[in-house]
């Protein structure tokens, strides 16, 4: 594939915006750390929203999800639309409670919810598992897909594939590291609505290439495909999502309000016992295990 000056043009445009971005909420992000690291708790909801959306949205997502049409038919996508309810759940219930936690992180939240040398050792775990396995494996496949991505683009071997998204990942890194979760949520927003937008176009000359929606249908019939475009998943590969789903709504709900938690209740809370009870700002979360406290902060 050849690149005119026009692509390129694009293509500048699109890193000197995001650089722009990086510097415009510098200040804001140098402000604190809370400002840098979660934008003084003051997202608005939509951009939040966005940001999740986007962030899920990588260079594999349309590889990925045009294999499993290509392999299930439509009701493939069930894989990650099984996602739907539990992202539903968190922005509009779990989201709430963590809020009131006064937590920056996840892993954070597993020594303020329980206690003692159990909690600091799957605060680590999460850490080790969750920031350098998982993360690592994501990485791992993202980079892939963008380096086969670049191949065919610029018609390259892998090696110069991957030095072109290591340089990639420097300069976003960098940005990131300049503007904070600020430039990072609007950055995510703008890749949102172009990546949106680009699937959007595709999709459309995509259908139009085959004749139209009825033609493609045709063929699919003819061909012996007509199942491909079924909605409803078949039950033998669709059982695992579901009982994933069950299993992650039942662990939260437990971890939620299995010790008891009263959303009217006050702010004040009772210390915890032994040597090291001391004095805990109401504000603060307090310790549940082997100490004791009282309430969730409202």
């Amino acid at each position: 594939m050849r690149l005119t000056i026009i692509d390129w043009l694009v293509i500048g445009a699109y890193f000197a915006l995001n650089i722009g971005i990086g510097f415009y909420y510098k200040a804001r992000a140098s402000s604190s750390v809370s400002e840098f690291f979660l934008s003084g708790r003051n997202v608005p909801w939509w951009l939040a929203g966005t940001s999740m959306v986007a962030t899920t949205f990588a260079a594999d997502t349309p590889l990925v999800v045009t294999g499993l049409v290509a392999k299930n038919g439509i009701a493939g996508n069930w894989i990650w639309w099984s996602f739907l309810m539990s992202g539903m759940l968190t922005v509009f219930f779990y989201a709430r409670l963590w809020r009131r936690a006064g937590v920056m992180t996840d892993i954070e939240f597993a020594e303020i919810r329980y206690s003692g040398k159990p909690a600091a050792f799957l605060r680590g775990f999460r850490s080790v598992y969750l920031g350098i396995m998982i993360n690592c494996i994501i990485l791992g496949w993202v980079n892939l897909a963008m380096v086969k991505i670049l191949g065919l683009i610029f018609g390259v071997g892998k090696f110069e594939a991957l030095l072109i998204v290591l340089g990639l990942i420097a300069l976003t890194s960098a940005i990131s590291t300049l503007s904070g979760l600020w430039g990072v949520l609007v950055t995510d927003m703008v890749q949102f609505v172009i990546k949106m937008g680009m699937v959007i176009v595709l999709a459309v000359f995509a259908v139009r290439a085959v004749g139209g929606m009825d033609a493609m249908k045709e063929k699919l019939v003819s061909s012996g495909r007509g199942e491909a475009l079924n909605l409803i998943p078949d039950l033998n590969s669709a059982w695992m999502p579901m009982i994933t789903f069950l299993v992650y709504i039942s662990l939260n709900w437990w971890a939620t309000w299995y010790p008891g938690a009263e959303p009217g209740a006050p702010r004040t809370r009772r210390t915890r016992s032994g040597p090291r009870s001391g004095s805990i700002s109401p504000t603060m979360p307090c310790a549940r295990g082997r100490g004791s406290w009282s309430r969730w902060p409202r």
